[in-house]
């Protein structure tokens, strides 16, 4: 079962969803405040399972409706995904990737573990 934690950082807070053998499969921005936060943690654990994977990295992608993750490659031309709720928004995003199917099998990940993750909040109140 995957967690998710969330940290204070000097700026805010932010958090990582982290699959059973602990590794982080996905990162969500800092947010100002600790509430904020946790919506973030929600909205991913809401929006993961439902959500369709967009290839960027195709000719002629489909683009489809959210919410989905968006596979696409980076300036160093390595493979990453983005999580965007229906609104739009990104709200997670994954580590680079050497090959399309690594980064794939990050995307399954986290819709596996997303949606009952355990929520652990490391934070000083």
């Amino acid at each position: 079962m995957g967690k998710f934690v969330i940290k204070q950082t000097n700026t805010g807070y932010n958090f990582h969803l982290k699959a059973a053998n602990g590794e982080t499969i996905a990162t969500g921005e800092v947010y100002k405040t600790l509430d904020a936060c946790r919506n973030g943690v929600e909205s991913v654990m809401k929006n993961a399972p439902a959500a369709n994977v967009e290839d960027q990295t195709v000719e002629n992608f489909e683009v489809l409706t959210h919410p989905k993750f968006e596979i696409y490659k980076d300036k160093a031309g390595e493979f990453r995904f983005r999580l965007k709720a229906r609104n739009g928004e990104v709200i997670a995003t994954g580590e680079s990737y050497t090959t399309k199917a690594n980064c794939k099998n990050g995307v399954a990940s986290v819709m596996k573990n997303a949606e009952d993750a355990e929520v652990i909040e490391q934070v000083e109140e």
